[in-house]
This record gives C-alpha cells, structure tokens and sequence, in this order.
C-alpha cells in the first residue's frame, strides 16, 4: 500500500512537471505562428499599395507646352509642369506670357479616362490689361484636333471665346 502511495504520488509530480513544460512550450509557438502570419499580411498589403499606387492611365509626370489663343491676341506660349501626388493625380503649376499678355495655372488634375483631365485650382489671365480669373471646377478634354486637350470652359467673362491647352 506503501509503494502503491509512492508510486502514485511520483506520477503526479511528474505529470506536472510536464504540463508546466508544455504550456510554455504552446505560448512560444503561438508567437511563432502570430509573427509569421503577420509577416504575410505584411507581404499582401505592400503588395495592394503599390497596385493601387499604379496609374490606370499613362504617367503625365514633366513639362508640358501651355498655350493660350484667341481672336483678340496673338497666342501666348508657355510651359506647365505635372508633378504626380497618387494615382493618376498631379499638382499642376505653369506660366505662358507673350508681352504684357499672361496665363497662370495652378492646381490638381485628376485623369478620369485617356481623353479627359479634370482640373480644381485657378486659371489667371492678364489679356490686354484685363484680369480674368476661372476657379470653379472644370475639364480639359481631348476633342481629336492634335495631341492637345483643351479647357471646356471657353468663354471668359468679356464673351470672348479663349483657347487654354496643354500638349500631350
């Protein structure tokens, strides 16, 4: 009876031990595991942001001729520039001046397709000595006369019509 208490006593404390020895053993794998699937998800989101970082369209980054016409000047000549902010998006800047004569651009161009380019920011012109500046949201679009696209809004507020294009 002796032996049998001792016996069963050992196999407890070794089963204890034992237990003790595989839970720490269990929480080093679990760690294990969390680190590696969260290395995964690591991999799968730089992964989805650089696709989304890629253009739909082709990449207008650079200088681009700017030119202004119309039926009381002779047209003005410049250059505006597209630096890429995301995804088929770019902050626009540029100058085109003949004279006294002058056009400013500023601000965002979104490409929504390969003939449209939507433009939020503001458009100065200094012409003959009359200012007129364009700040409502508005498009350049691509009407088939060249590699151009051309400001939809054209009428400025003397009713003159103005030509404003940027060269692809």
């Amino acid at each position: 009876m002796k032996k049998n208490i001792i016996f069963l006593c050992s196999i407890i404390l070794l089963s204890c031990s034992k237990k003790e020895g595989e839970f720490t053993n269990t929480q080093s794998d679990s760690t294990k595991i969390i680190d590696s699937i969260n290395a995964v998800r690591r991999q799968i989101n730089d992964s989805i942001n650089l696709k989304n970082e890629k253009n739909r369209f082709s990449d207008l980054s650079g200088d681009h001729q700017l030119k202004f016409s119309s039926d009381a000047i002779s047209p003005l000549l410049g250059s505006a520039k597209f630096e890429k902010v995301g995804r088929d998006e770019y902050s626009v800047s540029g100058k085109a001046a003949s004279g006294k004569n002058t056009l400013t651009i500023e601000g965002k161009i979104s490409r929504v397709s390969d003939k449209h380019l939507n433009f939020e920011g503001k458009i100065d012109q200094n012409i003959q000595g009359e200012k007129y500046t364009r700040t409502k949201k508005t498009t350049f679009f691509d009407e088939g006369k060249g590699k151009l696209w051309r400001l939809q809004d054209k009428v400025n507020s003397s009713g003159f019509v103005d030509y404003i294009d940027i060269y692809f």
